[in-house]
């Protein structure tokens, strides 16, 4: 499905960016049902977008099972139950074999793989995001301020790239798979990211440097991100993953840079903010040895 504002493309782009924007902040901010059907929309869009891509390039991975497994870890996810994760990811990787033994066609190894890779890298790894969300400890109430540290993280990244790569670039990135990216770009993006990353940690009570390393993942991340999805792109020899978004693309174009940087900053406040008894264990244990 493709909307169409009827503008210009500078205004469509703007417009889509606003409207999209709104909606994502207030289904975070409001958390539960709200936060798991906003994901849901852009599991399903993106998914598509992902099998489409990949039948460019001659496989045949199946968006039915993708969905099968989104849903169920979707339903793990929201209620908590991360004793059923493995369970289900191994009831659906058979479901995979099972597709393609008996409805499947030629690839039929290459159909598999790509159909496993998509329940994660378009269902598992977004899905994080709820888990990122619901974070709590005796300082902190929930990861909702870090959620937005993220988000403004990744947007300075795109935007510091954008305008520092455009203006300053001259030594490419990664050549074959983005040739328009630049080191410059990427240096830039990741200083705006430790800047914005740094501010808003500052209001959260978060010291410098677990901001800094905040934004550095972030960043990091987030460009690996684009990388990855572009890496996927040219290698089926599409430009853009979808129509659905008016000036932007696709989903994934527009939440590439989110696939990898969710997940790891997820890891990163959960084991390093939100729960630090292992590190206070790991010190006490260190200063023994040396004592």
């Amino acid at each position: 499905m493709k909307l169409d504002f009827g503008f210009n493309k500078n205004a469509t782009r703007m417009l889509t960016g606003l409207l999209m924007g709104w909606i994502v902040v207030v289904c975070i901010i409001l958390g539960g049902l709200y936060l798991l059907a906003l994901l849901g929309v852009i599991l399903a869009f993106a998914s598509r977008e992902y099998v489409k891509i990949l039948n460019h390039k001659g496989f045949y991975p199946s968006l039915k099972v993708i969905y099968l497994t989104e849903v169920a870890l979707a339903a793990i996810v929201y209620f908590e139950r991360f004793d059923l994760v493995a369970a289900a990811l191994t009831i659906c990787a058979m479901c995979s074999f099972m597709w393609v033994l008996f409805v499947g066609r030629q690839p039929y190894i290459a159909n598999v793989a790509t159909t496993l890779f998509g329940m994660v890298y378009c269902g598992w790894f977004p899905l994080h995001l709820i888990f990122f969300r619901n974070l709590t400890c005796s300082q902190y109430d929930s990861g909702l301020g870090f959620v937005i540290m993220m988000i403004a993280s990744v947007i300075a990244t795109d935007v510091g790239c954008y305008y520092v790569g455009s203006k300053l670039g001259k030594h490419k990135l990664a050549p074959t798979v983005s040739p328009n990216k630049t080191i410059e770009g990427a240096i830039g993006g990741a200083v705006c990211s430790v800047i914005f990353a740094e501010i808003i940690g500052l209001y959260l009570g978060l010291s410098w440097w677990m901001s800094f390393v905040a934004g550095l993942l972030c960043t990091i991340f987030a460009q690996l991100g684009d990388l990855c999805e572009s890496l996927l792109k040219r290698d089926a020899g599409v430009k853009d993953s979808g129509d659905s978004l008016p000036g932007h693309g696709g989903f994934l174009d527009r939440t590439d840079s989110f696939a990898l940087t969710i997940p790891i900053v997820y890891y990163f406040f959960k084991y390093f903010v939100f729960k630090t008894e292992w590190i206070t264990t790991v010190l006490n244990f260190i200063k023994g040895i040396w004592q």
